[in-house]
């Protein structure tokens, strides 16, 4: 009876703890489960965010290529967007147009022309000061956008291309105001100077190159302020020269001591020259100087104090109507 008994026992305990083991394996298989749920959802969740990231790089990746393509658009027919530098080349040594002033800094009529221009289209203005000598070699090399600085037109036509004329300009001599010569013609035998590659070099080996063969010698100088210097000196004689140019080299000396002859060497026009063929940038900058024109900004900025002695206003040629 009693080993009845705890046969009994035995196989209550034993399905006991078979029940007991069977709770612990759908326990532990319910918790399995709920992990592998948990690692899906965030493996979607990563996925989606992966997916997300991607089509946001894609987008950035769009619109740089196509800012890119813009701005390949507009490098390739030389135009500028907003945001572009715009180099101009100037001689730092040829006021009122380009020159550096006493605070340091590179100023002139030109470089005013040319902020006020970059200001407007959302440029950046880089002054880059050249070698005149070398103004073409910088140019055809994409140094410099633009020649702009007191740049004579006439007779360069074929080699760049041009905006309209904004300055109507004169050669003149300066002479001592206390010397013997009163005209042209007491030029004879005599020493003048002139800047390498400037319009009065030109008139005086073109249209006036009989009136040079009268000369005792013609010099040339990389500068005028050198030009200046020998003639102070009594190296020579005259200076053949820019009369805007004149007035401020004589302004800077005190008024006194020189004077212009009357007789006038030559004539010409100033305009912006661009490598032959821009004509796109060269439009850009036409219909900006047109505007500044139209609303008075030019004659304004030539009209400033600083510009007073050099007769630049009188000598504009365009947006001069009232």
């Amino acid at each position: 009876m009693k080993k009845t008994i705890a046969l009994a026992l035995c196989t209550v305990m034993a399905a006991g703890l078979l029940a007991g083991c069977g709770d612990t394996t759908s326990t532990g298989s319910a918790g399995a489960s709920t992990a592998a749920s948990d690692a899906a959802a965030e493996a979607t969740s990563a996925g989606a965010a992966a997916t997300s990231a991607a089509a946001a790089t894609s987008a950035a990746s769009s619109a740089a290529t196509t800012a890119a393509a813009a701005s390949a658009a507009a490098s390739a027919d030389g135009a500028k967007a907003e945001g572009d530098t715009f180099t101009v080349g100037f001689d730092a040594e040829f006021p009122p147009y380009g020159y550096m002033g006493d605070d340091g800094q590179y100023t002139g009529f030109d470089l005013d022309l040319a902020a006020e221009v970059c200001k407007r289209n959302g440029w950046t203005l880089v002054k880059q000061p050249i070698d005149w000598d070398a103004k073409d070699a910088e140019l055809n090399s994409g140094t410099i956008d633009c020649i702009w600085n007191g740049f004579t037109m006439n007779g360069r036509e074929d080699q760049y291309t041009f905006t309209e004329p904004y300055i109507d300009n004169s050669q003149v001599f300066v002479v001592p105001s206390d010397g013997t010569i009163t005209d042209q013609s007491g030029l004879a035998g005599k020493n003048v100077g002139v800047q390498k590659d400037s319009s009065a070099l030109a008139a005086l080996e073109g249209d006036s190159k009989d009136l040079a063969a009268t000369f005792g010698n013609l010099t040339q100088y990389g500068d005028y302020n050198t030009a200046f210097m020998d003639l102070q000196a009594g190296a020579i004689d005259a200076v053949a020269i820019d009369i805007g140019v004149a007035k401020y080299e004589i302004s800077q000396k005190g008024g006194e001591g020189y004077k212009i002859l009357d007789d006038h060497l030559s004539t010409e026009q100033y305009a912006v020259g661009f490598k032959k063929g821009n004509t796109a940038l060269r439009d850009q900058v036409q219909a900006t100087l047109n505007e500044m024109a139209a609303d008075g900004t030019v004659k304004k900025i030539a009209e400033d104090a600083k510009y007073a002695d050099f007769g630049i206003a009188e000598s504009l040629c365009i947006g001069t109507q009232e």
